[in-house]
């Protein structure tokens, strides 16, 4: 005979709840009205020094992405940093604020446009009521990548970044960086090898210091994605096939790269890029006969004069 099912009875969730440790609301005397809660953030008193940068940062926040690669216009997910500086006479900022307003540029449409994002972090100093205020993001944009051979095509994506600061009475300053993966091929390999040569992932970083209110290129993603991909022994496909892997194996073993020809070489292409004031490179080889990474760093900037 199959058993017969005896349904539970349970408690109500109120009782269920008390069951497990709930407790009524405790009666209190302090006010509920804002305005009469003691505002200690606003305190003002000697307190040591000044604070260069406080705020919020690991907010993740829906941003709007135009791009001169299709898709042409995407939704990303951005990780963002708000902050303000505070005198030595403040106790506090009214971190709610940096919030709100990212939330009404949300509902302005939450570009990542440079002239809009200059916008934003103007309205966010004033609306603290400090001098100055920085917005950091850092999102994946998505691009479409056709493979060499076949045509085939899919997505593609690199790390974007973009600081904007700003500080009354000054110009506007603007950090533009993107990080991508490459292929390299090791040319100490393919020169000492009687056949093959060994290569490897490498991350290209690439952080430019331009004017954001002057800046030429349409869409300067493009530009830093060309300056690193065009660089290496291939660039990374979402999408091959054997003719593609045949082709794109034939162009790394033709364009071999130490990481210190990465650096070099995408160095070359940013100093000639004209409103790039200041740059840094890096690259990472995540190396494949090796226990250990090969990397690389040049900083450079074209306000100082070289010798």
């Amino acid at each position: 005979m199959q058993p017969i099912y005896t349904p539970k009875l349970l408690p109500a969730k109120a009782i269920r709840h008390r069951r497990f440790g709930s407790t009524d609301p405790v009666p209190g005397s302090k006010p509920t009205a804002k305005e009469q809660m003691p505002d200690l953030q606003n305190q003002q008193e000697d307190y040591l020094f000044a604070i260069d940068q406080v705020g919020i940062s690991r907010v993740r926040h829906p941003v709007q992405i135009e791009s001169d690669l299709m898709p042409s216009s995407q939704t990303s997910i951005a990780t963002i940093a708000l902050t303000t500086s505070l005198p030595q006479e403040s106790k506090g900022i009214n971190m709610s604020r940096l919030t709100e307003q990212l939330e009404l540029y949300r509902q302005q449409g939450g570009s990542t446009r440079l002239r809009d994002l200059c916008g934003f972090t103007r309205e966010l100093a004033e609306r603290m009521e400090q001098n100055n205020a920085e917005i950091t993001l850092t999102f994946p944009w998505f691009y479409e990548r056709s493979a060499p051979a076949t045509g085939q095509s899919g997505l593609n994506h690199a790390d974007v970044t973009i600081k904007i600061g700003y500080e009354k009475g000054l110009a506007y300053t603007a950090e533009l960086g993107l990080q991508v993966a490459v292929t390299t091929l090791c040319p100490c390999s393919k020169e000492i090898s009687e056949y093959s040569a060994h290569n490897q992932r490498g991350i290209v970083s690439v952080m430019a210091v331009v004017d954001p209110l002057t800046l030429q290129a349409a869409d300067w993603k493009v530009r830093l994605l060309e300056a690193a991909e065009s660089n290496a022994s291939s660039a990374l496909h979402p999408v091959l096939k054997r003719p593609d892997e045949k082709r794109v194996t034939e162009q790394a073993y033709e364009n071999p790269r130490f990481v210190e020809d990465m650096v070099r070489l995408v160095a070359a292409d940013m100093y000639e890029m004209e409103d790039v004031q200041a740059f840094t490179v890096e690259c990472r080889n995540e190396e494949s006969i090796h226990m250990h990474d090969a990397c690389a760093r040049i900083a450079y900037d074209k306000r100082v004069l070289h010798s």
